[in-house]
């Protein structure tokens, strides 16, 4: 205070001497009411703690600067964090999305293939069966054919025989014929 007090004592009374109008403490001198005023004016602000006042509130919003600085460090944290658990979660569900697309070409590739193994085997079986009916159909066609050849060559013997044969032939025939039944049925 002391030093605030010699300046203003020392510095201000040098406008009023390069004037010369006025003595040095003179109240008519404009300088040192001026700085008489000013030192009043900070003896004023010293003695109601105005400096210390502002200092604590410079103080507290720096302090306020500070803490809300922090909290947007802590925020930005959080953000990244969150940003790298979606874009992780995004690779995961991509991922996930990618297996499943496989695994689902991979089952229509194997339906399809069945699909085609089956349709083979139901190929290969109407094939076979239409070689069956075939087959069948030749064997009951010979038969008829055989059936039909026998009982024209009967008929035909039959009238052969009719005509060439004699009467005791003829008995002597059915005698060898019931004895060979006989035969075959003891």
């Amino acid at each position: 205070m002391k030093r605030i007090l010699t300046a203003a004592f020392v510095v201000a009374p040098a406008g009023a001497w390069a004037a010369g109008d006025y003595p040095f403490f003179s109240l008519y001198n404009t300088d040192i009411v001026v700085a008489i005023a000013f030192v009043l004016f900070i003896g004023v602000l010293i003695y109601y703690k105005v400096p210390t006042m502002l200092i604590g509130l410079l103080d507290k919003r720096a302090d306020d600067i500070r803490s809300d600085l922090d909290a947007a460090r802590s925020l930005r944290e959080e953000a990244q964090q969150l940003l790298a658990s979606y874009e992780r979660k995004s690779r995961e569900v991509e991922e996930q999305s990618e297996r499943i697309v496989a695994k689902a070409r991979e089952e229509a590739q194997a339906a399809a293939d069945q699909a085609k193994r089956d349709i083979e085997t139901s190929v290969a079986r109407r094939l076979q069966a239409a070689h069956d009916q075939i087959a069948s159909a030749e064997k009951a066609a010979l038969r008829r054919v055989r059936n039909h050849a026998a009982a024209v060559a009967v008929a035909a013997a039959g009238d052969v025989i009719a005509k060439h044969m004699s009467d005791d032939d003829a008995g002597k025939m059915i005698e060898d014929g019931i004895s060979q039944v006989d035969a075959l049925l003891h």
